[in-house]
Formats: C-alpha cells, sequence, structure tokens
C-alpha cells in the first residue's frame, strides 16, 4: 500500500514538472525570440583584425597602384532592340539593326532610315569629336565575302547622311564592312541573327 501511494505521488509529480515545463516553452515560443537571430550569447563574435598584423602592411619598397575610374558601360535599348545605345567613360556608340534601315540584302536606305540617323547625327554636334567610325555588320548567313561587301555598303550609306547633316570638315569618318565578324547575339536564332545585322556608329564622349 506504502509502495502505490508513493509511486503515485511521483508519478503526480512528475507530471506537474512535465506542465510546467510544457508551460515555460509554450511561453517562450508564444512571445518570440527575445534578441535578434546571431546575438544569442552561443554567437560567436566577429573576429578581430590586428591592424600591426605584418602580413597587413606592403613589403618594403613596394607602393599602391595610381587611382583610376573604372569605365563604367550604360546600355540603353529599345524593345524588340531595334536601336541600342552603349555609353562608357570614353566613347558613345548608336547600334541600329540593318532591317530599320535597309530592305533586306539590300544597302538603299529606307524612308524611315533617315530620321533615325538624324538623331544620331544631333548626338554626334552634341559631342564635338573629331573622328566618327561607322562599321557594318552582318549575320553568319550566306558567304563571307558577300557580307563584306554588303556590310560595308550600308556602312558606307550611313555615313553619307552623317556626313550630309553635319557638314563638318573636322570630322574625319573611319568605314568599314565586318560581315559577320564581331557578333552580339546568337547566330543560332533568327532574333540573334537580327541583332548581328547592324550598323554602328561610335565617337568619343567629350561632354557629359
Amino acid at each position: 500500500m506504502t509502495h502505490t501511494r508513493l509511486a503515485l505521488a511521483l508519478t503526480a509529480a512528475g507530471v506537474m514538472v512535465a506542465a510546467n515545463l510544457y508551460g515555460a516553452v509554450a511561453a517562450r515560443a508564444d512571445s518570440g525570440p527575445s534578441v535578434p537571430p546571431g546575438t544569442e550569447p552561443s554567437a560567436s563574435a566577429p573576429v578581430k583584425v590586428d591592424p600591426s598584423d605584418p602580413d597587413l602592411k606592403l613589403p618594403e619598397g613596394a607602393t599602391l597602384a595610381e587611382p583610376k575610374v573604372l569605365d563604367i558601360k550604360s546600355v540603353v535599348e529599345e524593345q524588340g532592340g531595334e536601336e541600342r545605345r552603349e555609353d562608357t567613360n570614353t566613347d558613345v556608340t548608336f547600334a541600329l539593326q540593318a532591317e530599320v534601315l535597309f530592305a533586306k540584302d539590300s544597302a538603299k536606305l529606307s524612308s524611315q532610315a533617315k530620321s533615325r540617323i538624324d538623331t544620331i547625327a544631333q548626338e554626334i554636334k552634341k559631342q564635338k569629336p573629331s573622328q566618327v567610325r561607322v562599321f557594318g555588320f552582318t549575320d553568319n548567313l550566306g558567304t563571307h565575302a558577300h557580307g563584306v561587301v554588303l556590310s560595308k555598303q550600308r556602312a558606307n550609306a550611313v555615313q553619307d547622311v552623317l556626313s550630309q547633316e553635319l557638314n563638318d570638315a573636322n570630322i574625319t569618318f573611319d568605314v568599314r564592312g565586318y560581315a559577320e565578324q564581331y557578333p552580339i547575339a546568337d547566330n543560332s536564332t533568327e532574333d540573334g541573327r537580327k541583332k548581328n545585322r547592324r550598323v554602328e556608329v561610335t565617337f568619343p564622349r567629350t561632354q557629359n
């Protein structure tokens, strides 16, 4: 009888302890963490750096390189990629897809081409460069020889309009045709080939 009462008493005490523990855990869960995660006492402190550590010093006779401004590139492209403007610290480049300038396999400018080229001419006037590069490119369809001729003819056509619009004897033009060289997109898809068929006009940046 005595053993039975003792067992019941121990069991009741165990239930009370478990209930108290459960209540404490539930209360902590309801109240949320008391400190931000990672700042608990068990979290390790950041590693201290010794500023006098010889490994952090330059070797004797060594000097730091001259500071320089990194070249920052900004690219703005029309939806569909018909026209793309690329700005760096030193140059401005306009890329016009061939489809907005010429008919297929042609170097004759379309009716909408002049307004596109005029926009570029206005930016050239603003920058006042002494040289303008006009480069033509094609996709990788057809022969390389045909692509070189066509891309050069298209570059010449754009240069002619720019020259008339600028009417500036101080500007010289570098005009070239590169055919399928220097693609900017994947030639395995028509969307990519369309971007590669282009004329680029590049000139130095002199004004912000």
